[in-house]
């Protein structure tokens, strides 16, 4: 008898088991179907500012100031994101030789050109957790003595150009409507509202909660052993474009990072230190473009969608080197600590350009201000 339930219940449960599981396939597909019909081209090469931009903008840099408070530590603010870095480092961004004349804009301006620049390596979240948790890694790069006026006019950044990245191609938000939603959850501490504010299904942002999981992934073995993607667009001269830095070790003499222990809080700071300090083996990365094509779904407004590689290749614009160096000292890191770097200390020939890089602007700059004054800070 109990021989002959267990069987009924088995051939249920796979009959149940295999409807679902066609049910989720048609669902997958009328998904792709629907985003293949929403994300068709062509779309504007022009940004679309929303009307009430301004104010979503305000409320999200109150936001920020409350996310900054809540994770500061004993003695200092952090920043509101990327609150922990495995160090700034030393770099060199040397314009390639042969580059195409059609990209010679702005520090590319001059074929074979070296600039030395400052690169800061970092987990994303705004509270210092252990390397192993499952984050974004950003990285940023600030140019330096970079003559021309800037877009922002302050005389402290006079001289600098900064491109900021993380290492996912897309970002869990479109717009700053999104953003403004996402953030205020995090900022109350309700992460789950962050993708579903209500109970009305046609809100949910199941789509941009994947990509959010997708972006929180497991630590490299080293800060400069992955790609870094800006994201959102910006402008090369009369192109609009995103960038990246992809490493590349055939620019470099061969290297293997010895195996690292990740169960260490710092283990990427380590790998770092191994690599530049210990090792005197440098890092090498090449920078590079990929420039809209407005006749295909490649949106300035929409930081969630990738634009095709297939269709837009990515082109290379410059090399960077870090060279072998000390850089683990306190002095640095807390020099580190103060650096701003922000997309808009840039020369006009780099604007930023949608929605997300326009809050950045006011964010990035706000909460920067906020931070130094509390932490007493040049």
């Amino acid at each position: 008898m109990l021989e002959t339930l267990w069987l009924w219940f088995c051939r249920l449960f796979g009959r149940l088991l295999a409807l679902l599981l066609i049910l989720a396939g048609l669902a997958w597909a009328l998904g792709e179907l629907y985003y293949a019909w929403k994300f068709s081209g062509p779309v504007s090469s022009e940004e679309q500012i929303p009307p009430d931009e301004a104010t979503l903008t305000r409320l999200i840099i109150e936001d920020a100031v409350r996310i900054v408070e809540q994770h500061r530590d004993n003695t200092r603010v952090l920043r509101d994101a990327h609150a922990k870095a495995h160090g700034c480092v030393k770099a060199e961004v040397q314009v390639l030789d042969d580059l195409d004349e059609s990209l010679r804009h702005g520090v590319f301006s001059e074929p074979g050109h070296t600039w030395q620049a400052w690169m800061r390596l970092s987990n994303g979240n705004a509270y210092p957790q252990f390397d192993r948790a499952r984050d974004a890694r950003g990285m940023a790069i600030k140019l330096l003595e970079v003559p021309g006026e800037k877009l922002m006019k302050s005389p402290a950044h006079a001289g600098e150009q900064d491109f900021v990245m993380f290492n996912h191609p897309v970002f869990f938000v479109r717009d700053v409507a999104e953003y403004r939603s996402n953030f205020a959850a995090q900022a109350d501490g309700k992460k789950v509202l962050a993708f579903l504010p209500s109970w009305d299904p046609r809100s949910w942002e199941i789509r941009h909660l994947i990509i959010a999981l997708r972006t929180l992934a497991p630590a490299p073995e080293s800060p400069v052993a992955t790609t870094y993607n800006s994201i959102a667009p910006f402008k090369l001269g009369p192109h609009n474009i995103k960038y990246r830095v992809v490493p590349a070790p055939q620019h470099c003499p061969p290297y293997q990072l010895p195996e690292q222990n990740s169960a260490l809080p710092n283990f990427l700071r380590n790998a770092l230190y191994q690599q530049l300090s210990l090792d005197r083996a440098p890092a090498c990365f090449e920078l590079q473009v990929q420039r809209q094509n407005p006749q295909y779904y490649m949106p300035i407004e929409d930081t969630s969608v990738e634009w095709d590689e297939k269709i837009a290749p990515f082109e290379s614009v410059a090399r960077v080197s870090v060279p072998a160096q000390d850089f683990d000292s306190r002095e640095q890191n807390l020099f580190c600590d103060n650096l701003s770097f922000n997309p808009w200390h840039a020369l006009p020939e780099h604007r930023p350009i949608g929605g997300i890089n326009r809050l950045r602007q006011a964010v990035y700059e706000a909460v920067s201000a906020y931070r130094h004054q509390r932490n007493a800070a040049p």
